[in-house]
């Protein structure tokens, strides 16, 4: 079973995925490395040459892309628009929804415009995810607050998915 992590840019999904694939004994991926890899650029080098829109689809691409059934899944931060995409992921394994709250979300994320975020111009990190967490909300069969210590999100992880 797969375990896949979604939620917004800064929720931790990369750092937890690592963690907790060690601590399940599971592989990793990483589905904005994979963007990365296959684009030859970084993720904000990408949205800026071609867009928001080919962005997606090499999202959609790159979770289409996941296998394997024993892995943990990193998602980039907008991998919820790819439907086909998250379905796929859904069928695979469970998908883990990491909740932070917005002033952590905007502790952590003070570089947004080098992350490589799909977000429109002016927008604002709360904008961005009163947007996404009816997605977010959607696709997880289980949400985890996501605002304390990597290990004790890994240990809350664990314990909902009772491993």
């Amino acid at each position: 079973m797969n375990v896949v992590l979604i939620g917004m840019p800064g929720a931790g999904k990369s750092t937890i995925g690592v963690l907790l694939a060690k601590t399940l004994g599971k592989s990793f991926t990483d589905t904005d490395l994979i963007i990365q890899r296959a684009a030859g650029m970084k993720l904000a080098d990408i949205l800026a040459e071609f867009g928001a829109e080919r962005f997606r689809e090499m999202e959609d691409a790159a979770l289409m892309s996941v296998d394997g059934d024993e892995t943990v899944v990193a998602t980039g931060g907008s991998a919820v628009y790819c439907e086909r995409g998250m379905e796929r992921l859904g069928k695979s394994g469970r998908i883990v929804y990491l909740d932070v709250p917005l002033p952590e979300l905007e502790r952590r994320l003070t570089e947004i415009k080098t992350r490589g975020v799909v977000m429109r111009e002016g927008e604002t990190i709360a904008q961005l995810c009163e947007e996404r967490r009816p997605y977010y909300e959607r696709y997880a069969d289980i949400t985890i607050k996501a605002d304390g210590d990597a290990e004790s999100v890994v240990a809350a992880i664990t314990k909902a998915l009772g491993m």
